[in-house]
């Protein structure tokens, strides 16, 4: 069996697209980012494709709605548990 590098989990993409959106990546650094990806994506359920392109052509605008809400939730909890996070640091 041949495994291929151009599969991967369609979410990325979404949450990639919001944090750029909400300039996330500004406020914290590579290393919080990289722990941020993990707590958003794995809060979401795994969408695995080949091309991008493919899912944009053949997925409905009411499932890209519903994907981006999805990601938009587990953003805002990522978010709230970095923020605890660095407040218990920072006692």
């Amino acid at each position: 069996m041949k495994l291929h590098d151009d599969l991967h989990n369609y979410y990325e993409k979404v949450m990639i697209e919001q944090i750029l959106e909400r300039k996330l990546n500004d406020k914290y650094d590579d290393n919080v980012m990289a722990d941020f990806c993990c707590t958003v994506l794995n809060q979401l359920p795994a969408r695995y494709i080949r091309y991008d392109v493919d899912m944009e052509f053949y997925l409905p605008q009411s499932e890209r709605q519903q994907m981006e809400e999805r990601v938009k939730i587990a953003i805002d909890v990522a978010i709230e548990q970095v923020s605890k996070k660095r407040q218990f640091s920072n006692e």
